[in-house]
């Protein structure tokens, strides 16, 4: 599966309104559009199980994929996806087109890796609160990343990393961090130490286990009579 959802059939609609748009759901089709470049915007037809089965894998949003659009193949990246409120059902989808040699504006999900390794978490009790799970970046289409790694390892206790503590890949660089603002330096993950239980009032608890031995003994006093 891991090859397939990175290549969707689709086929140009011409019936459009909401009227069409509610055909094609109840026909398993999902209407979508796909836009950008110097081309006009397409809309689309596509197979709704293979869109709900890819839409489950991370790596459908942030690689470039392939449409067969009647025949011809496009590439482009997901932008955005409506869904059903209540039911499994995927009812609009957005792609942009992948234009080589042209840079790309997206969100690639980060991966936090070596918790376990973590001194602070391991031995100290601390845990790793997560600011941000996903990033904008601008890169190439040759150098989109699936994911970028956030290194926990070394992370002490009561600290924090930021976007410019992660270290991108080739070609890639943070669309905050090019506003050279220090408020756009983002926290990413802070470790910290777990949040302790509640004390338990032994006095409270001893009052009330005198509270219902004396109940007890009323219940007692009241049969023998």
């Amino acid at each position: 599966m891991a090859g397939s959802i990175y290549n969707l059939d689709a086929t140009v609609r011409t019936d459009m309104g909401k009227g069409a748009s509610r055909r094609l759901r109840r026909e398993d089709k999902v209407p979508g559009i796909l836009y950008g470049g110097e081309e006009a915007p397409v809309a689309l037809t596509f197979d709704h199980n293979k869109i709900n089965n890819s839409a489950d894998y991370e790596a459908f949003y942030s690689h470039v994929l392939t449409l067969n659009i009647d025949g011809k193949k496009v590439e482009a990246l997901v932008k955005d996806m409506q869904r059903h409120p209540y039911k499994p059902k995927i009812t609009h989808i957005d792609f942009q087109r992948v234009i080589a040699g042209e840079e790309l504006h997206t969100n690639v999900p980060l991966h936090f890796i070596n918790e376990e390794k973590c001194e602070a978490i391991k031995n100290d009790g601390g845990i790793a609160e997560h600011h941000v799970n996903e990033i904008e970046i601008h890169c190439l289409p040759k150098d989109l990343p699936e994911y970028i790694e956030v290194d926990m390892a070394d992370i002490e206790m009561g600290h924090t990393l930021h976007l410019s503590d992660i270290t991108l890949p080739k070609g890639v660089s943070s669309v905050e961090l090019a506003k050279e603002d220090e408020t756009h330096d983002l926290a990413v993950v802070t470790v910290k130490p777990a949040p302790k239980a509640p004390a338990v009032d032994e006095e409270e608890g001893s009052d009330d286990t005198e509270a219902s031995g004396d109940d007890s003994e009323g219940e007692e006093g009241k049969t023998e009579e």
